[in-house]
């Protein structure tokens, strides 16, 4: 399983922590944050996506990313070029981005890089609330035939990890605001 370093609010000046701590991958969740933090630590790190892609921001991505995490639509699929891993939005939240389980052949289809699936569970004060989203996403990759899971974050990495996530996002855990 490889920890992701969720960078959102870790600034560019403080991700010399990170690197002096010895952390390989981070993950950032807007375009042009990944292209300040990349412009001063390039090859510090491995560099993944983790937030909402939007399509006019996909070829920034792939210069600059060894995967992302969210690929969720046609548009993008189009402009990226990089291993990418499909968002699933299991819990149907309108707020949540991702495609629904029956969306998701399609994109498959679309896009021929696909390593595997992400997921973001409604928010909880219990872990184990996650386990059923963890779940259902490892039987859709299985189903499709797909070989890695980006799932969990802070709040829930070590079901993610029972479950079994590849990619487990943490943050707050790392660098509390």
């Amino acid at each position: 399983m490889t920890v992701v370093a969720a960078t959102k609010y870790v600034s560019v000046r403080d991700m010399a922590a990170l690197a002096e701590a010895g952390v390989e991958v981070v993950g950032e969740n807007r375009a042009q944050d990944l292209q300040a933090k990349h412009d001063v630590y390039g090859d510090a790190f491995r560099w993944h996506f983790i937030g909402h892609l939007q399509s006019r921001k996909a070829p920034l991505v792939s210069e600059l990313s060894e995967l992302c995490h969210s690929l969720a639509s046609e548009s993008a699929a189009r402009k990226l070029t990089i291993p990418a891993l499909v968002e699933v939005n299991l819990s149907g939240e309108p707020t949540k981005s991702g495609v629904t389980p029956e969306e998701l052949p399609a994109l498959l289809g679309l896009y021929p890089d696909v390593r595997g699936l992400m997921t973001m569970p409604p928010a909880t004060g219990d872990p184990e609330g996650s386990r059923p989203y963890f779940r259902r996403l490892r039987e859709l990759a299985e189903h499709h035939g797909l070989r890695d899971l980006s799932m969990g974050t802070s709040q829930d990495y070590p079901v993610a990890a029972e479950e079994g996530a590849t990619y487990v996002r943490v943050g707050a855990v790392l660098w509390p605001r």
